[in-house]
């Protein structure tokens, strides 16, 4: 199997988002941090990437995100395939992807560009060049712009054959399954692997559009219900795939809730809940009120982690 094959067979899995955990003078913590990924791969997870949006890439330092990068790589040590999370200005984000390929990683995932003006061309230009920057790794662009079409996705595929799958994270079920289907070029369905990035929630949905893993947050806390649900996915398991809905969608809610304002929050409290880290977060997320807290407790409790 090619690496790039291997890359790809990575991304048809349960993509786990790990948490930074921050010890108590705010600096990363990074024996909790090794902890948690050993928790992780212990379990059987086999994809991972530090810096997403749950690790809060865009609260950590330019250092914080090397380190963490660095981290993962070493703590993983080949048991799974690594996905670092790249972004900010171009410069930056082609630095960081050349600095995960040297530390060992297989993959990174570019992120949706926070610029105020993006144009088709422009986006794919920015894909373009951390694509090209690291020609030997695979390269997955994270998709949160309903405006970004499947033509523009196509066009980069063409340009950039590293280019192998798409994090999807555009709350529409319907409009992912036109998506995957009219992205897909001359390359045919599979040219792209569909990696549903609104995790365990509307994982099943997206499955039935072409989706063949899903990234998840949820993961670092319970990791046998990521891990049921996506085997009941590949089962066409349907009665248990929404058995595990139903389990973790009150907790999915409330990471949802007010436009994700508590989305790390919550993976942060349950893990603080277990003993595992400290549940203090960065700003511009905050830690949760009480009863909050005292609702994500009772769900731990409740799967019996």
């Amino acid at each position: 199997m090619s690496d790039l094959s291997r890359a790809r067979a990575a991304l048809a899995d349960v993509v786990a988002i790990p948490v930074t955990p921050f010890a108590a003078d705010g600096s990363v913590d990074t024996a909790a941090y090794r902890l948690l990924l050993r928790r992780l791969l212990d379990a059987g997870v086999r994809t991972v990437t530090p810096n997403g949006n749950t690790g809060e890439f865009y609260a950590l330092s330019p250092e914080e995100r090397l380190l963490v990068t660095e981290l993962t790589v070493a703590e993983v040590g080949g048991r799974a395939e690594v996905v670092a999370g790249v972004g900010h200005d171009l410069a930056t984000a082609v630095a960081a992807a050349r600095h995960a390929r040297d530390a060992g990683a297989a993959m990174v995932m570019v992120h949706q560009p926070v610029h105020p003006y993006i144009s088709q061309e422009g986006w794919i230009a920015y894909q373009r060049t951390v694509a090209d920057s690291v020609p030997g790794l695979g390269v997955v662009p994270y998709l949160r712009d309903p405006l970004i079409t499947a033509g523009t996705l196509s066009r980069l595929g063409e340009l950039c054959p590293n280019v192998i799958g798409v994090k999807y994270a555009v709350p529409d079920a319907t409009r992912f399954a036109a998506f995957a289907r009219d992205a897909s070029g001359p390359g045919g369905p599979g040219r792209f692997v569909w990696v549903a990035g609104l995790a365990e929630l509307h994982a099943p949905a997206h499955w039935t559009g072409g989706a063949t893993g899903f990234t998840s947050g949820l993961v670092n806390v319970a990791p046998r219900l990521s891990l049921t649900l996506l085997a009941a996915l590949r089962a066409g398991d349907a009665e248990a795939a929404r058995d595990v809905w139903e389990r973790v969608r009150p907790f999915e809610e409330l990471r949802a809730a007010r436009h994700s304002a508590d989305n790390v929050s919550v993976v942060k409290e349950a893990l603080a809940v277990l003993g595992l880290c400290r549940r203090d977060v960065r700003p511009p997320s905050s830690p949760l009120p009480a009863a909050t807290r005292a609702e994500v407790a009772a769900l731990v409790t409740a799967w019996g982690v």
